[in-house]
């Protein structure tokens, strides 16, 4: 096979490829034993057809076509595999000039991954902010822990804000109903937001058995849609929270005294500050990692097929194509980087390492893992999967590697953090600790990454848009809660 590579732009080739006759045979005695088996002859089994029968009924141009068909998809990979391109979309095919004791002729036109120079990665320095668990942490913290212990009182008097109430609402258009736009009985606290603008203004100040109307613009169904908003206060309920001594903190938690648990929630102030710290290593080391890169050439034909198809639904304006396209430029670019650092450094994904991200990712999506295992395998979507968890770990090896300080000048040790946020023993670990891993999965697939990941490249896109949805998913939740 003789492969020819023209670059009409840093994302777009043009492949000529041409594969001598006598390497067809194997796909044409492939193409026999198809063709006998599909067709019925007098005389003969199914199956059992002799290729010179076949060449008389059916015809050698037909075997010939089946052949090619078969061989052109494998000897395409064989190409872009010799050539180290890694397609990013499927490929258009022309039509294959082949003949009797021809070559195989054809071309393919492709959107492959830029090749970019991996910038220099060991020994980045970033900066971080100090940790410090502060009193005002600690009351915020605390007064969260009171909420929770909290009752409800109700009070005669004017709803103001903080207080809960017990609401009825009616939202109509032209003075009809809303389709979805009525409740009754809901539990709402006055200053907490997320579920109709001007719902807070209006409730301010209505005592029990009170209505007040207001025009609202309505998000997710009706989304856009200017609306007449009824409510009514049904009852007004003051929060009463149980005073801070020791007799709440054995009711709150298992220490005795006020200062045990004081002591607790600082320490557990500082594990979550430190893991916002790595948090801040990681994604400034990312940034810089990015920026040392340069300019990275990215698939425009991609990009614009992915958002109109984004956009297909008619949903979002101008502002939310341009955050779309913005956040999938930003997702592409720092996939190219890092997918160079996998392949400099041979970064793999064990099996382990593949069960622990289904079993975060199913948790996050309240499903089985199993289900979730079995859907990716399903649907193709495993490469895509390993990729992405090799990009993680060629991030945290970049972030190892980092010289991290906070702004006191101290060094970080971000080979302490455990996963929870405590330090351990110096060499007691080596960089964070992994999640445990409540179960597995064995990929047959696995074995075979370094072949497949290059097909899930195609899936980069796809897999930016997919987070961007879910984002926008939860936030669309958030507003309707």
């Amino acid at each position: 096979m003789k492969s020819v590579v023209e670059t009409l732009n840093p994302t777009r080739v043009r492949l000529a490829v041409e594969v001598p006759f006598a390497e067809l045979e194997s796909n044409i005695q492939s193409a026999y034993k198809r063709i006998a088996a599909q067709v019925t002859v007098p005389g003969f089994r199914k199956g059992k057809v002799p290729p010179m029968v076949i060449d008389q009924r059916i015809g050698r141009p037909v075997v010939l076509e089946e052949a090619v068909n078969e061989a052109i998809p494998q000897i395409y990979q064989d190409a872009m595999r010799e050539n180290e391109l890694t397609p990013l979309a499927q490929p258009e095919i022309d039509s294959p000039s082949f003949g009797e004791g021809e070559d195989l002729k054809f071309t393919a036109e492709v959107t492959v991954k830029p090749k970019i120079d991996l910038p220099e990665w060991e020994g980045l320095e970033v900066q971080v902010d100090d940790i410090e668990a502060s009193d005002d942490d600690i009351s915020e913290r605390l007064d969260v822990l009171r909420a929770r212990f909290g009752t409800l009182v109700t009070v005669e008097r004017a709803a103001a804000n903080d207080d809960f109430v017990q609401i009825d609402l009616n939202a109509t258009s032209d003075g009809e109903p809303v389709e979805g736009g009525q409740a009754s009985g809901v539990s709402y606290q006055i200053g907490r937001g997320g579920m109709v603008e001007g719902l807070d203004e209006a409730l301010a100040g209505l005592t029990a058995g009170e209505t007040k109307s207001f025009r609202t613009t309505l998000v997710g169904t009706h989304e856009g849609e200017e609306v007449d908003v009824e409510v009514t206060v049904n009852a007004v309920k003051e929060q009463q929270l149980p005073e801070l001594d020791d007799e709440f903190a054995q009711l709150a938690s298992e220490f005795d005294t006020l200062d045990e648990l004081r002591d607790d929630i600082r320490q557990q102030a500082l594990n979550s500050k430190r893991i916002e710290q790595a948090m801040s290593a990681r994604d400034k080391v990312l940034e810089q990692l990015i920026g040392s890169a340069g300019d990275i050439p990215l698939p425009e034909e991609l990009i614009t097929a992915q958002v109109e198809e984004h956009l297909a639904d008619g949903h979002g304006d101008d502002d939310h194509r341009a955050e779309f396209e913005q956040n999938l430029r930003g997702n592409l670019t720092q996939q190219f980087v890092l997918d160079e650092l996998v392949k400099a450094e041979s970064i793999e994904v064990s099996q382990d390492e593949l069960s622990s991200y289904i079993i975060q990712q199913a948790m996050r999506s309240r499903i089985d893992p199993n289900q979730l295992a079995q859907q990716l395998v399903d649907q193709g979507n495993l490469p895509a999967v390993v990729a992405d968890v090799a990009r993680g770990k060629a991030l945290a090896l970049a972030v190892e590697k980092a010289k991290v300080t906070d702004a006191s000048g101290n060094a970080v040790e971000l080979n302490r953090l455990r996963e929870d946020g405590t330090l351990a023993e110096p060499g007691e670990v080596e960089g964070v600790a992994a999640p445990a891993v409540d179960g597995s999965f064995e990929f047959a697939e696995l074995d075979g990454e370094a072949e497949t990941a290059e097909a899930g490249e195609a899936e980069t896109a796809e897999a930016a848009e997919a987070a961007d949805d879910a984002d926008e998913a939860e936030a669309d939740a958030d507003k309707k809660a």
